[in-house]
């Protein structure tokens, strides 16, 4: 029996171009998925092929709000389960399938494929072709990466190590998340903290975390800094709501180096 998987993905104009190739493979690996776009930003924009959920407007990004109106969307349109991919990642070969072999397998967990950072395309070369990316798979370090089809369910300390990149749930999962948690905590705002405060959430409720072996997603390139200090405003208010919310700092390496440069006073004084 095949399940209805649809792809959930959060994306502003100027990540188009990486949405583009994220549907060429999704149309090449998961063909028979429903692909839906949220649209964040100040301008909207078309996408042939997906679903368009508008959530576009002026004022700071909600990536919460975006990524719960895109699971409600997919969830309201017939899903099964649920994929959520960044506007950046690209499915690998077989994340569709080990998605739904490991949702099947586990219902009631939210399941986490590793997810590997591709190079900068060189100038004469463009963007990597879809059939280069499975020798290029090299998965962060920070994650585990169990063998492929090997499912390991994660500890607690791990939770803290969950990504929005790249990870799947049953739609009765999504439901009872947001039912009973909300969903992505929707006072975050702008860039940070959004992801952990999520994990922090499952591990409270007792809700399952696996890594999927196999499930290889692959991050495109784009230039970034290091530390984001064009986001240190909101890294820095969404840092104290998730020390407010769970009693400890998270993004300590971005505020320590933002300290060091003297972009901010953290710990704030008391």
């Amino acid at each position: 029996m095949t399940t209805a998987t649809h792809v959930i993905t959060v994306c502003s104009v100027d990540r188009r171009g990486h949405l583009l190739r994220q549907l060429d493979g999704v149309r090449r690996w998961m063909p028979e998925a429903v692909h839906h776009t949220v649209q964040i930003g100040a301008a909207d924009f078309p996408i042939r092929g997906s679903s368009v959920v508008d959530h576009t407007g002026s004022g700071d990004v909600n990536l919460s709000a975006a990524r719960n109106a895109g699971g409600d969307a997919a969830v309201e349109a017939g899903a099964d389960h649920l994929v959520f991919l960044d506007a950046d990642c690209v499915p690998g070969p077989d994340l569709g399938r080990l998605y739904e072999l490991a949702v099947r397998e586990h219902p009631s967990a939210v399941v986490c494929g590793p997810v590997t950072y591709l190079p900068e395309p060189a100038a004469h070369t463009g963007p990597v072709e879809l059939s280069d990316l499975s020798r290029m798979t090299s998965p962060h370090p920070a994650r585990p990466n169990p063998p492929t089809g090997h499912l390991q369910p994660a500890t607690a300390a791990e939770y803290e190590l969950f990504w929005s990149l790249s990870f799947a749930v049953s739609a009765n999962l999504w439901k009872r998340l947001r039912r009973e948690t909300g969903g992505f905590c929707e006072r975050y705002t702008g860039y940070g903290g959004e992801d952990t405060d999520f994990a922090m959430l499952l591990r409270q409720e007792g809700i399952p975390m696996v890594w999927v072996g196999g499930a290889h997603a692959y991050h495109q390139w784009h230039a970034v800094s290091s530390p984001p200090v064009e986001h240190v405003d909101a890294v820095l208010r969404n840092a104290e709501l998730f020390r407010q919310r769970w009693g400890w700092w998270p993004m300590r390496g971005w505020l320590e180096a933002f300290t060091q440069r003297g972009l901010i006073t953290w710990p704030p004084p008391a």
